[in-house]
C-alpha cells in the first residue's frame, strides 16, 4: 500500500491522521496557499494549488527506521513522479520532536540533512548515472536516487531570518530535474518567473538572498549549497555528500 498522499487523499483520511501529521500538513499547506504573505516559490505554490504535490510523513529523522522508509518512499516517488503532474514534488514531513524544536540550531540540522540524505544513497538499489558527477564540486553534480536526479530542498523549525526555509517541522521538498527543466523550456517565460520569485523572496525574508542561489550547470554553481540554506549568508566550504563518494572509491 502507497505511503504517498495527494492533497485529495490526505483530507479524506484526516480523521485517522496523527495529531502532529495534521499539524505539519496544515502548517505547510498555509505557507503555500498564503495571500497575503505569498511563498517566493511560484510553481511551488502552483503545484500545491494543483494537486500535483505528493507527501510522505515519516519518524523521527535521526531514527535509522526514518533513513529505510524515505529511501523506499523514494524509490516509489521515482516511479511515480511522471504521473502525479508538471509540477510535481515529493514533500516530505518528519515527526520533529519537542527537544529536536528545542535543541537543535540550523547548524545541527545542516548537520542531520547531510546525514540522512548519505545513509538513504546507500540504501539505492540503482548505480548512480553515468553522466552525473559523483563528484559535489562538479557544477552539474546533484542528488541522484534510483536513477533519478533531484534538486532537494530543506526547511527546518530553527530558521528565523529566511521566512522561505521555516518550516514547523523538520521537511524535505524533493524535486525532479525534469520538473525543473520542463520549467526552463521556455527561457523568456522561465526568467519573467525567477524575477517575481527573486522580488518575492526579498519581501518575504529579513535576510538578503542567499549568494549560493544560482542557476543549474552555471559555471560558478554548486547545487548543493542550496539545498540547505543557513540564516546568514555562510556556507559550508566542502559537500558532506561528496566525502561518502571519495569514502566509497578509496574502499573500492
Amino acid at each position: 500500500m502507497t505511503q504517498l498522499f495527494d492533497t485529495d487523499t490526505i483530507e479524506s483520511m484526516r480523521t485517522s491522521m496523527q495529531t502532529w501529521q495534521n499539524d505539519a500538513y496544515d502548517s505547510f499547506a498555509k505557507k503555500m496557499s498564503d495571500k497575503e504573505h505569498l511563498f517566493p516559490c511560484i510553481p511551488a505554490t502552483q503545484g500545491f494549488r494543483l494537486n500535483h504535490f505528493r507527501f510522505a510523513f515519516i519518524l523521527d529523522p535521526r531514527e535509522e527506521k526514518a533513513v529505510e522508509e524515505l529511501a523506499t518512499l523514494l524509490k516509489e516517488y521515482s516511479e511515480t513522479s511522471r504521473d502525479t503532474g508538471n509540477f510535481s514534488s515529493l514533500i516530505v514531513l518528519f515527526e520533529t520532536p519537542l527537544d529536536l524544536i528545542q535543541e537543535y540550531s540550523v547548524e545541527d540540522y545542516e548537520a542531520l540533512f547531510w546525514s540522512l540524505l548519505n545513509r538513504v544513497s546507500e540504501l539505492d538499489e540503482i548505480q548512480w548515472p553515468d553522466h552525473i558527477p559523483t563528484e559535489a564540486d562538479n557544477n552539474i553534480w546533484e542528488f541522484c536516487f534510483h536513477g533519478q536526479q533531484y534538486f532537494v530542498y530543506c526547511g527546518t523549525p530553527a530558521h528565523k531570518q529566511r521566512e522561505s526555509r521555516r518550516t514547523d517541522v523538520f521537511t524535505l521538498a524533493i524535486t525532479p530535474r525534469w520538473v525543473l527543466d520542463e520549467f526552463n523550456r521556455s527561457p523568456e517565460l522561465s526568467q519573467k518567473i525567477k524575477d517575481n520569485i527573486r522580488t518575492r523572496l526579498e519581501a518575504y525574508d529579513s535576510a538578503p538572498a542567499h549568494p549560493e542561489l544560482k542557476k543549474y550547470g552555471q559555471d560558478d554553481n554548486y547545487e548543493w549549497k542550496q539545498y540547505f540554506l543557513r540564516d546568514d549568508e555562510t556556507a559550508l566550504s566542502e559537500c558532506p555528500f561528496h566525502k561518502l563518494w571519495k569514502n566509497n572509491n578509496e574502499k573500492a
